[in-house]
């Protein structure tokens, strides 16, 4: 449903922020004055983080700021795994005694809010600081007008290319258009100690999907009816197909492989490019040290120069439980934690884009981030709907029943309509 996680490492200090963390808290939910010193005593602020989100140095920022405008309270931050966290989020959501805010993947958003599990946010929008949020992101923090998550950062894929097997085969700056892009991918396949000129795996199902999205495709449209059902037999649809196998052929990733483990296929120094988020750079630097300092990063490149293409754009959204006993204390942490100094902070320690342009600053000196930077106005997501994960749900018939198969040889027409059948039946789930 989203994105895997990173780890970069900053450090930061809170002394200078204590004042302005009293003059928020002070705006906090209760609609008062500021807190007594008294007033939260015995109360604690249970927080989910997903695995890869629960950076150090910003947990620290946040706890102590928090602690500060909410002397006595407490926060319990409780880190969970990828592995069946959405049934895991809804049980909890449906009891009631819930987490009081919980981290998501920014596509679930509709799916929770649905079910009713979520506070409803639109009155705190001005709090939360929401009208400088970056409009892409906060699209998937929105459902039926109501914002119901607040988008935390996000991160969408952009191309890693090998420095010295650019140079080696004759090639200098970025390609800026798509032709641009295959035209140096046709010289890199001929060039000397090349292998793959793009390693892109036939089951990357994200990279598929800013292929559509450029290509102004809708995986799924909505009958007169209210019925979702497959779009992939459309002509935009079958356009970004055939653009996606015209990549893969460029190289050797299998037809039926994924790309969890493409850094390690990138760290044997043998592949030109490929796409990929910024903790696979240092995954192939920690495999292959020699690498460092021979990476670059570039957005995919669009059909016209200096407008990238789409990407999915994937990223963490943060949410208050509807139960929650500690409305006043939730909506106080959701205004520490994405304030302009631990917002910049989580951007700087994870490598990916905080939620507002306004603080890119904290990107500078991250190859990948200023690429991705580039192309997150361009940037969507899979169908913002409650049932989209039933999609996702493995097998995803997107892969298993379209994109594979078309690669392997299968009539385009004929792999859509089996895909849209199994869209359709599984868009109807409850």
């Amino acid at each position: 449903m989203r994105r895997r996680g990173v780890a970069l490492g900053i450090c930061s200090t809170v002394a200078a922020l204590s004042l302005s963390a009293c003059g928020l808290i002070g705006a906090g939910g209760g609609g008062g004055g500021s807190p007594s010193p008294t007033s939260w005593d015995g109360k604690t602020l249970v927080v989910w983080l997903m695995k890869g989100d629960d950076q150090g140095a910003w947990m620290t920022s946040v706890k102590n700021e928090f602690q500060h405008g909410y002397p006595g309270a407490k926060i319990d931050f409780e880190v969970q795994d990828w592995d069946g966290i959405q049934q895991r989020v809804t049980d909890a959501l449906a009891s009631l005694n819930p987490p009081d805010v919980i981290d998501i993947g920014n596509t679930q958003t509709p799916y929770y809010a649905a079910e009713g599990g979520l506070l409803d946010l639109t009155p705190y929008l001005a709090q939360l600081g929401g009208k400088g949020w970056t409009a892409s992101m906060n699209a998937s923090a929105v459902y039926q007008g109501k914002q119901y998550a607040a988008p935390w950062y996000a991160g969408n894929r952009v191309v890693m290319y090998n420095l010295k097997l650019w140079k080696r085969a004759g090639l200098g700056d970025p390609p800026q258009t798509m032709q641009d892009w295959e035209d140096d991918l046709a010289k890199l396949q001929g060039t000397s100690g090349v292998s793959s000129a793009l390693w892109l795996p036939g089951q990357n199902w994200y990279a598929f999907d800013g292929f559509l999205q450029d290509a102004g495709a809708q995986i799924v449209k909505r009958s007169p009816e209210g019925v979702w059902t497959g779009e992939l037999t459309s002509p935009a649809a079958q356009k970004a197909a055939a653009l996606f196998k015209k990549l893969q052929a460029f190289g050797h990733a299998p037809m039926d492989g994924n790309e969890a483990n493409q850094a390690s296929d990138f760290a044997k120094g043998d592949v030109g490019c490929m796409i990929a988020m910024g903790y696979e750079g240092q995954q192939v630097i920690q495999a292959k040290p020699a690498l460092n300092g021979e990476i670059g990063w570039f957005p995919i490149p669009g059909s016209k120069a200096g407008q990238p293409a789409k990407t999915f754009l994937g990223g963490s959204d943060l949410t208050v439980s509807q139960n929650t006993m500690n409305k006043d204390l939730a909506i106080g942490f959701l205004k520490i934690a994405m304030d302009d100094a631990n917002e910049s902070l989580m951007a700087k320690s994870s490598g990916f884009l905080p939620n507002r342009q306004s603080l890119y600053s904290a990107l500078d000196g991250n190859a990948y981030a200023q690429a991705a930077a580039k192309s997150v106005p361009y940037a969507g997501y899979t169908p913002l709907l409650p049932t989209w994960g039933n999609v996702e749900t493995t097998p995803n018939p997107v892969i298993t029943l379209f994109l594979t198969p078309f690669l392997q040889g299968k009539d385009p027409a004929d792999a859509a309509a089996a895909a849209d059948s199994e869209l359709t039946r599984r868009l109807g789930w409850n």
